[in-house]
């Protein structure tokens, strides 16, 4: 690791660097790398932009909505530069890596998701009619040895990215072409993340991927320290029992029984899965590519259930995918009604440009009938999350304090092992800290508890 600062350097006598990020956790956990980065290269980080001479946005291409609000943003930036001519604009991320020189035309640096090592040499040759851009997708580069400067504001919670790139094109997703290929980072740098994260005060740290399930590291020297995904969470597990482990995202297709079993030994590998199904309709996961059907998807969840009786379960959902019939739509609402996921992530469809399905299958629904579908799907699943909620009332959980609650200062908020966000009486603890609850009633986003008294 390069250095030992996790937090940011604030100090006015430095350039100063303003970052806004947008999308994903990768891109929250690749803004940290960023700035990791740039500290080291003689820059501080501001969070007001007027003080600013570096202005970066961190993009997500994930869907059209995403990449307009960034075109907007853009504008907003450009007037800093009409005031303060010196200021440099920057696009990083998957739409740098997707519309590369049309960014050009209204910034100075474009950086994709494997070029930010490059950023101080790019920054100090930029001039008024020379803009940077370096765009190069790597079959290797994990940023292993850079250690992130944390951004978020509590100090309990941190994101530690395990692999980048993913292999898996599903016939809609852009990020195979904005991330490049799939590629795992060395354990033992994980771990060793993990370990400063934990001496730093941390109490739980988010182990991410497009694809955690297909983590796998090879030693080129010593095939016995190969290391797949439910051999690195139990790696990270064991650096203290009062640690918090979670993960995100994993593929339907490869979470595995071995995973599974891992969670269930560790209590403090958390009880919450992020498994998105996309669709309930087989028609449709196979036109999307996502390798596997309604039935398979249906079993991996009776597997979880059958061994973490007690598992959070999340999932993503779209609306409106090319040819998708009444049909379709239905098997995907009885789908969600047989889980009974407690959250969904659910989007109407958005066609992105040099994917699969851009070129194979037409955006054939028409915007109102996406609309519809999307909104009963969004109110089943309001239901489906009041009614899992439901199911823990009377229940004791340990939760991890987050902080004040936002409604009532008096109350404090955090979430439980299955993910799930508690809100209880405050006893004057701070946020990192443990407290035992009992569920005594339920909206469908929160668990509304008492305190338990600890027994002498």
């Amino acid at each position: 690791m390069k250095h030992t600062d996790i937090k940011p350097i604030t100090d006015p006598s430095r350039p100063q660097v303003y970052i806004e990020t947008y999308g994903c956790q990768m891109n929250v956990n690749d803004s940290e790398v960023v700035l990791s980065i740039l500290q080291d290269a003689g820059y501080a980080l501001t969070e007001n932009i007027e003080e600013a001479t570096l202005i970066l946005a961190n993009t997500c291409s994930i869907r059209d909505n995403a990449e307009q609000r960034i075109w907007g943003r853009i504008d907003q930036f450009r007037l800093q530069k009409k005031t303060r001519p010196e200021v440099i604009i920057g696009i990083l991320g998957c739409m740098a890596e997707r519309l590369k020189e049309k960014l050009l035309e209204k910034v100075d640096l474009v950086a994709g998701p494997d070029s930010y090592r490059d950023l101080p040499q790019m920054l100090q040759a930029i001039r008024p009619d020379r803009p940077q851009i370096n765009v190069l997708l790597s079959h290797e580069e994990t940023y292993a040895d850079i250690s992130p400067v944390r951004l978020d504001k509590n100090g309990v919670s941190a994101f530690i990215s395990i692999m980048r790139g993913c292999n898996n094109v599903c016939s809609y997703c852009v990020v195979p072409y904005t991330r490049g290929a799939e590629r795992s980072r060395d354990p033992h740098t994980i771990v060793n993340e993990a370990k400063t994260l934990w001496k730093n005060g941390y109490k739980e740290v988010t182990l991410l991927g497009q694809n955690v399930d297909s983590y796998f590291w090879k030693d080129e020297h010593n095939s016995s320290n190969n290391t797949n995904f439910a051999q690195l969470l139990e790696m990270v597990a064991k650096i203290d029992p009062a640690l918090r482990v979670r993960f995100s995202t994993s593929h339907p297709k490869d979470i595995s029984d071995e995973v599974i079993y891992t969670m269930a030994m560790y209590d403090n590998i958390c009880k919450h899965i992020h498994l998105p199904v996309q669709s309930g309709s087989s028609t449709m996961l196979e036109k999307m590519r996502r390798k596997y059907n309604r039935e398979w998807y249906l079993e991996r969840v009776r597997k979880i259930r059958s061994v973490i009786p007690d598992c959070g379960i999340t999932t993503d959902v779209i609306a409106g995918f090319s040819g998708e019939t009444e049909q379709d739509h239905q098997d995907t609402l009885s789908l969600m009604e047989q889980v009974v996921f407690d959250s969904a992530f659910m989007f109407a469809y958005s066609e992105r440009p040099g994917t699969l399905a851009s070129k194979r299958y037409p955006d054939d629904i028409p915007y109102e009938l996406k609309t519809q579908r999307l909104n009963e799907i969004i109110e089943l699943q309001g239901k489906m999350s009041f009614k899992s909620n439901f199911n823990e009332i009377g229940k004791q959980l340990t939760v991890l304090v987050e902080g004040p609650s936002k409604k009532n200062p008096d109350e404090l908020c955090g979430r439980a092992s299955n993910n799930k966000m508690c809100v209880f009486p405050s006893m004057g603890e701070k946020a990192g800290d443990y407290c035992t609850v009992e569920v005594v009633s339920v909206t469908s986003a929160t668990l509304i508890c008492k305190r338990v008294e600890e027994q002498l």
